[in-house]
C-alpha cells in the first residue's frame, strides 16, 4: 500500500495504519518542488523579511505500508498471494525509496484539470513496483482524475478506481484513456551499474 502524505500529516498517517494492523515497510520519497513553505511571518512580512516560518520543502513523502507477511517467508507469500515484496526497476535495480519527479506536464494537465494532478512518469514508477508478480490489481480508493488507473491501464495492469466526486468522477471516465495513451520515461534516482556518486545522478530512461 502506497499513501501519499507530506512531513507534517505523515506520522499521523503512519500511527493509524499501524494501529489497524498494517506494518510500516518504508517511505517513498518524490523529489519534487510542488509543496509550500518558506512563507515571511503573516503580518510582518517586510518586517521580518529574513524569517521563513517553515522550510521550502523540496519533496513529498508517501508511506509505504502492508499487512503482516502471513507466510513463513516472503517467497512463500508471492506464490500464495502474489505479494509481499515490490517488483525492482527495468535494470534489475533494488525499487528505490527516492524517485524522481516534477509538476505535471502541460499535456497532462490539459487532460485532467486536478488540483492534486500527479505525473504519469511518477505514477507509472509506483504502479510498476507495486505488484512484484505483475499480476493483481491496482486499487485507488482516492481517484480523483484517475491518474493512477491510468498508470496502470498503461502498464497494462487491471485496475479499479473509487471516486465520490461526481465531476471529479466524470473527469476520469474521459482522462484515463488519453492520460493511459502518453509515452513517459522512466527516470531513475540511481544509476544503471549501481552506488558510484556520478551514476547516482545519471537517469536510466525506459519509455512506457
Amino acid at each position: 500500500m502506497f499513501i501519499a502524505s507530506n512531513p507534517l500529516l505523515s506520522p499521523l498517517v503512519s500511527s493509524a495504519l499501524m494501529m489497524s494492523g498494517f506494518e510500516r515497510r518504508g517511505e517513498i520519497i518524490r523529489l519534487v518542488r510542488t509543496l509550500r513553505g518558506g512563507d515571511r511571518p503573516k503580518l510582518a512580512e517586510k518586517e521580518y523579511d529574513f524569517v521563513s516560518v517553515m522550510p521550502r520543502s523540496c519533496y513529498a513523502t508517501g508511506r509505504l505500508c502492508g499487512k503482516p507477511i502471513s507466510e513463513n517467508r516472503v517467497s512463500q507469500n508471492l506464490v500464495k498471494w502474489g505479494t509481499g515484496g515490490l517488483r525492482r526497476t527495468p535494470n534489475g535495480r533494488p525499487f528505490p525509496d527516492v524517485l524522481k519527479s516534477e509538476t505535471p506536464p502541460d499535456v497532462e494537465v490539459r487532460t485532467a484539470s486536478h488540483p492534486s494532478l500527479k505525473p504519469q512518469k511518477f505514477l507509472r514508477q509506483l504502479v510498476w513496483g507495486s505488484l512484484p508478480m505483475q499480476r493483481g490489481v491496482i486499487l485507488d480508493p482516492f481517484m480523483g482524475s484517475g491518474s493512477t488507473i491510468a498508470a496502470a491501464e498503461a502498464l497494462g495492469y487491471e485496475s479499479v478506481g473509487i471516486e465520490l466526486d461526481t465531476h471529479f468522477y466524470q473527469m476520469a471516465v474521459e482522462s484515463v484513456p488519453k492520460l493511459a495513451g502518453i509515452k513517459a520515461a522512466w527516470e531513475s534516482f540511481e544509476g544503471p551499474n549501481g552506488n558510484s556518486a556520478q551514476n547516482k545522478i545519471k537517469s536510466l530512461s525506459l519509455s512506457f
